[in-house]
């Protein structure tokens, strides 16, 4: 009889992780074999993964919808200006910095909305997000509600020319997505990423079985929020100019990520990676066309919605059942070849 052997690793997730790091390597090198336009366009598509991927942990693995996540972009590009033009900070020191604060400043907030449940809950997050608008359009300082931009001697602080600013941007851009993908999927291979899971699938089972729920939503909000703000920061480095309107829209921070994740799928890691390249995709060949490019957007959403509830990797993961990031644990016979 086999011996069995309990394992998470296939053979195609091992060469899908190696193609990934080589990858990464090649994006790497792209200030050095790419144009300044495709180095923004590459930036802005790993920013939006980073938010996708984000969300999608809070709501596909956490079950805590929100619509209001643009509060902690905006937060974010608003701490960085504020420590780079008003603190007097580096701004490398401005990154940190807005990372520490937006999870800071989520905690109490996590207390209120918590309270919350369901639909409530998603109305709760927006409100928050609105108060956060209202209040930095007050701060005359940073330009009220018509905002400002960066000060050249703070751009020059990131490097002397144009284009060293950009490779920084870019670069800064590529390694939050690998942080923030490879965090989350290290996470979630923990004892408190098994227990989020366990709470995604039942929470009452889980609470039964002992899982403190509260706590490990509590967390996964905070740390959610930290990085979110970190992206925020990252957002409006690239844009370098800021205001509340374009800093909290929840269109752009909240209603696109959502549309990502939900035709990408919920509740994988490739689920995000998927939707958006899918919807950058959509946006270079129809941005020309107008509203069209958003009625697209929508016919496209309710259409894989409709015949696809688990999104565009939801649909090959059922068929074929495999993995590119290896979360779930396979047993079998020492015999048995890999998959």
């Amino acid at each position: 009889m086999d011996t069995l052997k309990v394992s998470r690793a296939t053979r195609l997730s091992t060469m899908a992780m190696v193609m990934l790091a080589l990858i990464v390597v090649v994006m790497a090198a792209a200030p050095w074999w790419a144009g300044r336009a495709d180095l923004r366009l590459f930036g802005e598509i790993f920013l939006y993964m980073s938010l996708a991927t984000l969300w999608n942990l809070l709501a596909g693995y956490a079950g805590l919808v929100s619509v209001g996540q643009q509060a902690y972009v905006g937060l974010g590009g608003y701490v960085f200006f504020a420590a780079t033009m008003l603190w007097g900070m580096s701004p490398f020191i401005a990154f940190p910095v807005a990372m520490v604060l937006g999870a800071a400043i989520s905690a109490p907030i996590a207390f209120l909305i918590f309270r919350l449940r369901g639909a409530y809950f998603a109305i709760g997050t927006w409100v928050v997000a609105e108060v956060f608008r209202l209040s930095f359009a007050q701060v005359s300082a940073l330009g009220g509600g018509s905002g400002t931009s960066l000060t050249t001697a703070i751009v020059k602080d990131l490097a002397s020319g144009r284009d060293g600013r950009e490779a920084l941007a870019y670069w800064f851009a590529l390694g939050l997505v690998v942080v923030v993908v490879g965090a989350v999927f290290f996470f979630l291979r923990s004892r408190q990423g098994v227990a989020l899971t366990a709470i995604r699938d039942n929470e009452l089972a889980a609470s039964s079985l002992g899982i403190d729920v509260w706590r490990t939503k509590f967390l996964v909000y905070v740390v959610t929020a930290g990085l979110t703000t970190l992206t925020g920061a990252l957002i409006f480095l690239q844009k370098l100019r800021i205001s509340p309107d374009a800093a909290f829209s929840t269109n752009d921070w909240t209603a696109f990520v959502i549309f990502i994740v939900v035709i990408g799928g919920i509740g994988t890691i490739e689920g995000p990676i998927i939707g958006t390249l899918v919807f950058f995709a959509l946006r270079e060949t129809l941005a020309d066309f107008g509203t069209i490019y958003l009625i697209a957007l929508g016919f496209v959403a309710i259409l894989i919605m409709l015949k696809t509830p688990n999104g565009l990797w939801g649909l090959v993961r059922g068929r074929r059942g495999i993995e590119l990031f290896p979360l779930s644990q396979r047993v079998r016979g020492l015999s048995e070849k890999g998959t």
